[in-house]
């Protein structure tokens, strides 16, 4: 019987490039995504292992769906939850709006997908891939709030781990770096006043201006995933990418020295 993988966000972008990697080993794929004309077409890449399932993730009726479509499909093996977008701006300066609707989709949307899929991934012994960011380590000027939405998916990750570890279900967080994907045009950038223009406004303009060099293939990243899939005992969590690992090393490293020139003045 070939796997089942249910991929949120499935789309576009790292979901998309993941989905196609799993049909092409020959899984079968349950593809959430807002858009059901990009599901066709990703159906229509592979006839009859396909599932469509057209919904946005913040949603009430989000869980009983997946549930209802992992139990047709009769079972899971893998979640890739991978839906999510992008916020930036001045922490003062972003709207309650705004960031209710970023927690909906990047925190409470990704815990309504793992209560759909937790029961028969624990039946399957399974794999969760929890797609976060470097962001989810760090924080910078302009990334404060979407650095919240990230660090809550890597916490709840980190003890959903330790929930599940005597079920034999493992657990991945994948924080990328920069990658050439969608997200950086889907993202939504709220542009400062004069106050934050020296540091979240600058920070925009310097993103604005980098080369196509400076974002990875994001082809490596799903790479990436289908081999953390395919191994007995994978990380909790994997940097890709030479930004994301530069970052996340140079952020511990501070804070491992704060801690140990604060341990002893206080």
């Amino acid at each position: 019987m070939s796997e089942i993988w249910l991929i949120t966000g499935a789309t576009s972008g790292f979901g998309r490039l993941v989905a196609d990697r799993a049909l092409a080993r020959g899984a079968h794929v349950l593809a959430v995504g807002r858009r059901a004309d990009l599901l066709d077409r990703l159906a229509a890449t592979a006839p009859g292992r396909v599932t469509t399932i057209p919904l946005d993730i913040t949603t009430p009726r989000t869980q009983s769906v997946i549930s209802a479509a992992i139990a047709s499909a009769g079972g899971l093996d893998v979640l890739v939850n991978n839906a999510g977008y992008g916020l930036f701006g001045a922490v003062e300066q972003i709207s309650d709006a705004e960031a209710r609707r970023l927690f909906d989709t990047n925190v409470l949307g990704n815990l309504a997908v793992l209560r759909a899929a937790l029961p028969a991934l624990r039946a399957s012994k399974g794999r969760i891939v929890q797609l976060s960011s470097m962001n989810g380590q760090l924080a910078w000027a302009s990334s404060g709030v979407y650095s919240a939405s990230k660090g809550a998916v890597e916490l709840l990750t980190e003890a959903l781990a330790e929930e599940l570890a005597p079920t034999g279900v493992r657990v991945t967080l994948i924080e990328p770096g920069v990658f050439a994907t969608e997200f950086a045009g889907t993202a939504h950038a709220v542009l400062p006043d004069e106050t934050y223009d020296p540091t979240v406004g600058k920070f925009l303009r310097d993103f604005s201006q980098l080369p196509p060099s400076a974002f990875g293939d994001a082809g490596r990243v799903a790479d990436a995933i289908l081999t953390i899939v395919d191994t007995a005992e994978p990380p909790l969590r994997l940097a890709i990418g030479a930004d994301a690992i530069a970052a996340i090393r140079a952020s511990l490293q501070s804070r491992l020295a704060e801690l140990d020139t604060w341990e002893i003045k206080i």
